[in-house]
């Protein structure tokens, strides 16, 4: 049932409420864990020094991931606003929202068109043999992925190719080598896949965080059981110990580099979906007195225990590969959707006991993950439309998401799909994520100010914040994701497609990051005030910021208002130090 914290006859109504706390932490860990950790995290760890990118990711995680994990909890549990009416507390800041809202879009599009592949490899993955493991007779120079031997090739002949990839590649997706003259048609097996995705997601979410927080139990806790199974497998395999050692063994040199923490920043912001609104609109349906630091480190800490795991069920995987086929790790190993609908489904054809079964699992578990993940991304795009337009039904705003998702997807499942899926996420979500979670960092810690977070806290949590959450918060944090910004923009190269669709990438940045412009003018056009008053009651929290409850407001801004009377100073210098240290 659903569950509303008791009101006062004086109290608004109330926000919805996770069924049980468990449910947050359950719906957090579904959003959290997801491709990321099974494609992202091994690839990554590959290209950066294998165990050498480890000790970057963690020095990362512990200073901008974890910081950032908890700020949005705290400010989305103490206003119970969604990402973008909790820039309530800063109204000039609220197009930074707006663009987290608009990015979320952006990646639902290409989400559910990769979840849709992995239900279309789940499906296949009951047929005897595995559909994927032998050549068909148009297929040339291919070999049978469930050959176990070195493939010996003469000059004339040149490189064979893998019955999995090249299932991939013509069956599946029948990708073009470039999309000069057009993306294609989307494929009809895919659309279907599409649509029962969309179906699922739309079932899910049609009651809102009742139904998806009791789903969070199945989302969040079943693919575990699979991840330990296929572990187990993984590390039993021949070879399985040479790839680990590849995975283990660290590249000191490596550290040196910039591009690889920037790889460990871009994969932190990645895993834990920070920066993208989310955190902040699941933590919104928590109760106030909720210990949501203790959840912030549990989420923070079993998200990087899983892409651990993944890594060694990875480098086991095309350890095997290496061994039976006799390549070095390097040349096994691929990127991204290639890494799961290519290196795995080979592997598993190779397999000498069970391959449907270890197949079934595998896709069975990466379909559960990207739902869970989908579910978030789908909850915070219909929090951002509810908070603003409360009167739309919430089953309205469901299905009207997912038919306008189900057709943005169809993009991604053409022949070109996979290349304009490659300029989406650069485009429209990498780049535009490090400029707004710079702008976040602003508007939360510098204009609202790390004390007054820590008074929230106090007055929410009843516990302290200690000089390491403020140093980040204040200075650490948003330097290292401003140098990070500042490398990548120093680096960036036009990617290898057309320039008009490299213009279209920067059109898709632009409109994203000036939504901050365009309703910071708005806010201040809204005021009544004249002159500089204009901008600087923007910058102020509007009247009614604080906890929902009416009765909990008025004794915050009781507190809020005596800590104003008292800090007084004129000095520019105290008064940063008494925001971030007091």
């Amino acid at each position: 049932p659903l569950v509303l914290e008791k009101a006062t006859p004086e109290d608004e109504q109330q926000r919805e409420k996770w069924g049980k706390k468990i449910e947050f932490l359950l719906s957090c860990i579904a959003l959290s864990v997801g491709f990321g950790n099974v494609w992202r995290f091994p690839y990554t760890a590959l290209q950066n020094g294998g165990g050498a990118f480890v000790i970057p990711y963690l020095i990362v995680l512990f200073v901008v991931g974890r910081p950032l994990y908890y700020l949005e909890m705290v400010v989305g549990q103490f206003s119970s606003r969604g990402c973008v009416k909790v820039y309530d507390m800063c109204p000039l800041m609220r197009g930074i929202g707006v663009g987290q809202t608009i990015t979320m879009f952006t990646i639902v599009g290409y989400y559910a068109a990769i979840l849709s592949l992995a239900v279309r490899y789940f499906v296949d993955s009951f047929r005897i043999p595995l559909p994927w493991s032998e050549c068909q007779r148009e297929w040339t120079n291919c070999v049978d992925s469930s050959f176990i031997g070195q493939i010996h090739t003469g000059e004339s002949n040149g490189s064979v190719v893998p019955s999995a990839e090249l299932y991939f590649t013509k069956t599946v997706m029948n990708i073009l080598p470039n999309i000069d003259d057009g993306i294609g048609s989307p494929d009809w097996k895919l659309a279907l896949c599409l649509l029962v995705c969309w179906t699922a997601v739309t079932g899910l979410l049609v009651k809102g965080i009742r139904s998806s927080g009791k789903a969070s139990y199945f989302l969040a806790i079943f693919p575990y059981v699979i991840l330990f199974i296929l572990l187990i497998r993984a590390c039993t395999l021949t070879g399985a110990v040479e790839g680990l050692k590849y995975f283990v063994t660290p590249q000191w040199e490596k550290l040196l580099e910039p591009s690889v923490w920037y790889a460990a920043v871009s994969q932190c912001f990645f895993s834990l979906t920070i920066g993208l609104g989310a955190v902040i609109v699941f933590a919104s349906f928590n109760s106030f007195s909720s210990n949501i630091y203790r959840d912030a480190m549990i989420i923070s800490g079993l998200d990087t225990v899983t892409s651990l795991i993944s890594g060694v069920i990875v480098f086991g995987v095309v350890g095997n590969l290496a061994h039976i086929t006799q390549r070095e790790i390097p040349e096994v190993m691929k990127a991204g959707p290639q890494l799961v609908f290519v290196i795995y489904p080979d592997a598993i054809a190779k397999m000498d006991f069970a391959p449907n079964l270890f197949a079934v699992l595998f896709f069975f578990m990466f379909t559960i993950l990207g739902l869970g993940t989908n579910i978030g991304i789908v909850t915070t795009i219909l929090t951002s439309i509810r908070d603003r337009f409360p009167q739309f039904q919430n089953w309205k705003a469901v299905v009207t998401i997912a038919i306008a998702g189900f057709a943005y997807g169809l993009v991604f499942i053409t022949p070109g799909g996979l290349t304009v899926l490659d300029v989406i996420d650069y485009y429209g979500v990498t780049f535009p994520t490090l400029t707004l979670i710079i702008l976040e960092i602003v508007a939360f810690c510098w204009i609202y100010g790390v004390s007054r977070l820590c008074v929230d806290i106090k007055f929410m949590l009843g516990i302290d914040t200690g000089l390491f959450w403020r140093v980040c918060w204040g200075f650490l944090t948003l330097a290292i994701i401003v140098a990070i910004f500042l490398l990548e923009v120093s680096r960036y190269k036009l990617m290898e497609v057309p320039i008009s669709v490299n213009a279209f990438g920067w059109c898709l940045y632009s409109f994203i990051v000036l939504q901050s412009i365009g309703w910071a003018s708005y806010a201040i056009f809204k005021q009544p005030q004249r002159g500089l008053r204009k901008i600087t009651e923007t910058l102020k929290p509007i009247e009614g910021w604080g906890p929902e409850n009416v009765s909990l407001r008025k004794d915050y801004i009781a507190l809020i208002t005596h800590k104003q009377s008292i800090d007084k100073s004129r000095s520019i210098l105290k008064r940063v130090y008494r925001r971030i240290f007091k």
